[in-house]
């Protein structure tokens, strides 16, 4: 085993790294950028090593720069984690050539795998079944759109590198097909310096089912079963489980076995997933070779649920030159497991990133998952788990992915392991920027998810029942401000504050005003102690009986009939109130006279979140219709585009192309 690793990765992968590394004695050096000297990663090695500025082509993307932290430190292996370097042909060769050990499959395997196209290519060879498509170099654009027509729409563009949604689009219509192209390759090139695409057809009602792999240095090789990992919003990954439901154990070992003799095929080492489309066929699934990803995956923790075993532990000890430490037939699987991945993003906004400072955050409790000396599972009837490399306090900035934590869950059962996922969401309180937490409840929660009626299409499809829900009843929201502001004034005051002497207590009896602002809505909210010490709550003409006992953030509040436990955080003016159902946010304003600004009708449009101006689709003098694209941005290696309000001119574009802009920045002007 080694006895010192680089990590050359960020966020909660490389924390994740860290922790077995940590388990198993060996010890690790961090490496980070400007943005991340503070960051929960950079705290959980043993030593660390700046290696650029923020954007990743400054710091993580710089082969040299991490080969010499890795020499400076004398680290005898690189784990790249996920995403950046890690499925980098050059990289690994790069590491192989200064004799440091790459955590990963040869650079062989990674060119061979690392284009979708050439895999594609490898897998017509042995046999494996693939989606019809157009899988060639040749990329002019007039052949592309040739070859769309001949598979017949709708088809889907992907970039031919990288993974993760980047660079896809689905299209359903010729006339669409240059515009989804172009938006494609510029995608791909930010994403992976490389803007070769291929063309296949969109299977309608697709499954997304991938199988873990695993092979050493002996010819060995493994699967470790497979996840589902249909429901997704843009092509990335939101809930993934394992094992695959309505799977039968025929099929499941079909696909296990044409995984391994793809690994087998490029001489694979280390952790490697194949990814297949699966479609409904004759009361089974049929299965379709979709690509490889050559790195261990962000959805790794649910076979870690269901087997038992560390996969992180396994590549260290593959890389290190140790045969696997399991065979086929030891494999089992054990349970069943959920992962959910939550972002900082807006659902309601089209799954925007959002980036700020994360001013709460708080986790259920958790358990590990363990294994025994036996190899037998063991699992923790409260088997919840949380993998996050970020801490209470730090930012979400537009540099880096937007992911926040994973939220893992094992149950005997697919209903257990879906209860506790839906408690542990509950649980999970985060306050600052956006996130899909809640909508991550809602996807749990619904008919289609619960009865496993599964296709990478399930969001868009219960689009009604999953985004643009309704927050939290007003009187709840005012009575979780109000239960937080007694809480608070007992702390301050150490008595209580209805024997307060600065003119709170009036004749007769006490009234306390709250004036809450949620949305563009203002209400005011009246609190009354009667003669006999009861209280109600007042909002208008209604009115309710009111009663809390408080213990920190946590406020057991009696409304009416209703029981009520609540969580309340406020920063400022800003209050966020958490209940079982769901969450609302409001402003406890000192002044009830707010004029409210209004925007509507200027004509101006602004970017939705800090990043970079990729394009301007309209210059000054075009008549532009309302929907019509104007400016595309990229921010957190997606691009955004930016759409006409309503008719009009445009009168000024205010940036240039490249130029980085703010949330919130006007980027062009429309007038009538």
């Amino acid at each position: 085993m080694f006895n010192k690793i680089l990590i050359a990765n960020r966020g909660e992968i490389a924390c994740r790294v860290a922790a077995t590394a940590r388990r198993l004695g060996v010890r690790t050096v961090a490496v980070y950028s400007d943005a991340d000297a503070h960051a929960a990663h950079v705290a959980a090695c043993d030593q660390a090593v700046h290696i650029g500025a923020a954007a990743p082509r400054d710091s993580y993307l710089r082969i040299e720069r991490i080969l010499d932290a890795a020499r400076q430190t004398g680290a005898q292996a690189i784990h790249p984690g996920y995403g950046f370097l890690s499925e980098n042909e050059d990289f690994a060769q790069a590491c192989a050539d200064a004799g440091i050990v790459f955590i990963g499959p040869p650079a062989s395997a990674i060119a061979a795998m690392g284009s979708k196209s050439a895999a594609k290519s490898l897998m017509e060879k042995a046999r494996v079944p693939l989606v019809p498509g157009y899988h060639g170099q040749d990329n002019d654009p007039a052949l592309l759109a040739r070859e769309a027509a001949r598979i017949g729409y709708p088809v889907l563009i992907k970039a031919s590198a990288g993974g993760g949604g980047k660079g896809m689009r689905r299209v359903d219509r010729p006339d669409d097909f240059a515009a989804a192209l172009a938006a494609c390759q510029r995608e791909a090139k930010a994403s992976f310096g490389d803007d070769h695409v291929l063309v296949e057809r969109y299977v309608t009602r697709p499954r997304h089912i991938e199988i873990q792999v695993f092979a050493d240095t002996h010819g060995h090789a493994v699967y470790l079963f497979e996840r589902d990992c249909s429901v997704q919003r843009r092509h990335q990954k939101v809930l993934e489980e394992a094992p695959a439901p309505g799977l039968s154990a025929q099929r499941r070992a079909e696909m296990g076995a044409a995984a391994v003799a793809a690994a087998q095929a490029v001489g694979y080492v280390g952790a490697g997933t194949v990814e297949f489309i699966a479609e409904p066929h004759e009361n089974d699934l049929r299965f379709y070779f979709m690509e490889m990803n050559t790195r261990l995956q962000v959805e790794h923790p649910v076979t870690e649920a269901i087997t038992g075993l560390d996969l992180v532990e396994w590549q260290l000890r593959v890389a290190a030159g140790e045969p696997l430490p399991m065979q086929q037939h030891e494999l089992a699987i054990g349970g069943h497991a959920i992962e959910a991945r939550i972002c900082a993003e807006n659902p309601d906004a089209g799954f925007l990133p959002a980036t700020g400072t994360l001013r709460t955050l708080r986790w259920p409790a958790h358990v590990a998952f363990r294994r025994n000396a036996d190899a037998v599972v063991q699992h923790d009837p409260a088997a919840v788990r949380i993998d996050a490399g970020v801490r209470e306090g730090d930012p979400i900035t537009p540099h880096y992915d937007s992911m926040i934590a994973k939220l893992i869950c094992w149950g005997t059962t697919r209903e257990q392991a879906l209860a506790r996922l839906d408690a542990a969401l509950a649980d999970t309180h985060i306050v600052g920027p956006h996130t899909n937490a809640a909508f991550l409840r809602r996807v749990v929660s619904s008919r289609a998810f619960a009865q496993a009626d599964l296709d990478t299409a399930l969001i868009e499809r219960e689009r009604a029942v999953l985004l643009d829900q309704p927050p939290l009843p007003l009187e709840v929201a005012a009575a979780g401000v109000v239960a937080h502001a007694l809480a608070d004034e007992r702390a301050l005051e150490g008595a209580d504050p209805w024997s307060r002497r600065d003119g709170f207590r009036l004749h007769g009896g006490a009234r306390r005003h709250f004036h809450l602002l949620r949305g563009a809505e203002e209400h005011a909210v009246a609190l009354s102690r009667l003669h006999d010490g009861a209280l109600r709550l007042q909002i208008g003409d209604a009115n309710w009986p009111f009663s809390v006992r408080s213990q920190g953030e946590r406020h057991d509040v009696t409304l009416g009939e209703r029981r009520l436990p609540l969580s309340v955080y406020a920063h400022g003016e800003q209050v966020a109130v958490f209940a079982p159902d769901g969450r609302a946010d409001v402003r406890e304003v000192d002044d009830i006279a707010h004029a409210g600004d209004s925007a509507s009708g200027t004509g101006q449009l602004t970017a939705p979140m800090p990043g970079k101006l990729v394009a301007y689709m309209a210059k000054p003098g075009d008549k532009v219709a309302r929907g019509q694209a104007l400016a595309v941005i990229e921010a957190m290696k997606m691009e955004h585009t930016i759409h006409a309000p309503r008719d009009g001119v445009v009168r000024e574009c205010l940036y240039a192309p490249g130029d980085q802009v703010g949330e919130g920045s006007e980027l062009l002007r429309l007038q009538e």
